[in-house]
This record gives structure tokens, sequence and C-alpha cells, in this order.
């Protein structure tokens, strides 16, 4: 393979813009020495194309949410917020289910500081734009009850710190919807399922694979080969996913496209997390800021209120 790059100068040169580390892990993969990471957004796309392979990305939605799904059509993931706030999301796919729910299946690398928040504001942008395209189809015949759930599936490769608390952290599936505290059936349309899959590999690692959701949260995240190898011992139904990647790693120029793709996809992601992170601190300071000025005035008024009683 090496002869291969070093032959063609287009590719001798993409090869030594990744540095050491980016270049290692390239061969380990091509090689065989390591086992193709699923969750790269290219790979993840590949097997998961809701356009050739509905069943697959069906069957995980099923186990997710608990309930069977069929994948009736594929919608454009270009809503508003995406060409605006894209930090960290490594895939976006938005798919219509059978019943014409809307799920959106997003990859994030690092967690973000506030997860709840802006899921919360993908989702709601996700039923906008269930709205709007039901009442454009619909017309002057739509009513509220035509607009139906929005599910928001979020993976986390390396999962926010509320997910390592004492309580939360033998849970790597957390599903979350609207209900009123006295019970009432309102039906609320907004549901969302975060996976913290490095969480679940320590669970794999403990306790190994116990169930068909496991089999898929493994075969994203392991790159191991012999786990691989055991992976498809028990589960056969993964070996022509792998197949369709490794037809792919075959193609030393499309494959080094790829991979390349995803290092400046990661690049960025670092950068956007760093940014929010100083964000943070930032805003930290400015609150630790105001109530050492709120406390300095506290102060001030309390002298003054003795000068005055002293006078």
């Amino acid at each position: 393979m090496l002869d291969d790059i070093c032959s063609r100068t287009k590719l001798y040169y993409l090869y030594q813009s990744w540095g050491p580390a980016g270049q290692q892990e390239f061969l380990d993969i091509c090689s065989g020495a390591k086992g193709v990471k699923m969750l790269y957004d290219s790979f993840f796309k590949e097997i998961m194309n809701p356009e050739y392979a509905p069943e697959c990305l069906s069957e995980f939605l099923s186990l997710i949410l608990g309930q069977t799904i069929r994948i009736l059509d594929v919608l454009p993931n270009d809503s508003t917020r995406l060409s605006a706030d894209r930090s960290l999301i490594l895939t976006d796919i938005v798919v219509e289910l059978e019943d014409h729910s809307i799920a959106n299946v997003e990859i994030q690398k690092q967690g973000y500081l506030f997860p709840g928040q802006r899921s919360a504001c993908y989702s709601a942008d996700l039923l906008l734009r269930q709205y709007q395209r039901v009442r454009s189809i619909r017309g002057k015949h739509f009513t509220y009850k035509d607009v139906k759930n929005v599910y928001t599936i979020v993976l986390f490769e390396q999962s926010p710190a509320v997910f390592h608390r004492p309580e939360y952290q033998d849970i790597y599936l957390h599903h979350a919807f609207s209900v009123t505290d006295t019970g009432i059936p309102i039906e609320l349309l907004q549901e969302y399922c975060f996976i913290p899959l490095d969480i679940f590999m320590k669970h794999f690692h403990n306790k190994g694979i116990q169930n068909d959701l496991d089999a898929w949260l493994a075969f994203l995240s392991i790159d191991d080969p012999e786990l691989i190898v055991t992976l498809l011992s028990r589960y056969p139904k993964f070996r022509d996913m792998y197949a369709d990647v490794y037809e792919l790693c075959r193609n030393t120029e499309d494959i080094m496209g790829l991979f390349s793709k995803e290092l400046q996809m990661l690049d960025e992601n670092t950068v956007d997390y760093m940014i929010d992170e100083m964000q943070a601190t930032i805003d930290e300071l400015k609150r630790d800021n105001q109530e050492l000025q709120s406390q300095l005035a506290h102060k001030e008024l309390e002298l003054q209120q003795l000068r005055q009683q002293a006078r």
C-alpha cells in the first residue's frame, strides 16, 4: 500500500499531510491490524444508508425505540440549524418512518457541554420542519393531528460528564419524553434517545453482549480484530456490512479521500469543542465576577450605613 501511495504524487502529499498518528491509523485499518471505525461518517452512512439498505437502519431504530420501525423515505438534512451549528456532529441522517413520524440520528465525537438544551433546539427545529412539510402537503385540509412524532437519537462517542455520575454510570440508553405531573394523556410529540457509547464499552468489556442492541452498539464501537471475529461468529448478519466496508478499503485513492475527510472533521470538531469549553469558562468567570461585584456593592452599602451611624 505504501508503494502504491508513494508512486502517485497526489496520494503521497495527501498521506504526508496527516502526520505520524494519522498515517499509522490509516495503515492499521487498511492492513487489518485494526478494525474499521464504523462511527466514521463515510462508513456509517455506507452501512446504514436508508436508500439502498433501509432494513439495517430500521432494525437499529426498532431496537432503540422499542417498537417496530420501517423507513418510508429519506429526508434532506439541510435544516436551518445544521448550516449554522454543526460543531462536533460527525453524522446526521434524517428519515421519515412508516407512520410519517421523523427520526434524526446523530453521532457526536465529543459530548456537548449542554446536550439537553442543544438537543431540545434540534428537536424543535425538526418538529417545525415536520409541521411545515405536512401543512404544505395537506393544504386547507391540514390539522395539527397530522403532525407526527419526531425522534432525536444521539450517539456520543465521548459522552458528557452528566452521563458518568454514579447513579447513571452503568446505563447506556436514556429515553426522554414529556409527560404531565398528573398523568393526563396529552400527546406531546418530541422524544429523545441518548446513547453514551463510551459507557456501553465499559459494559461490553465487563459483561459482553447480552442482547441484539448490545450487538449493534458493539458493531459500531469496537475496532479490535479479535473482538470483531467473536461478534461475527455470534451475529453473522454483520458480515455483509463488514464486506461492504472492505470493498471501500480496497480502492486506495477512494479510501484515502474518505479518511482525509474524517481527519478534517475530527480536527474541526476538536477546535469547536475547545471553543465551547473556553466560552463556558468565560461565562463562569463572568458569573463569578458579577457575584463579586454584587458582594462588593453590598459591603460598600454596609460601610456607608456604618459611617452614617457613626455621625
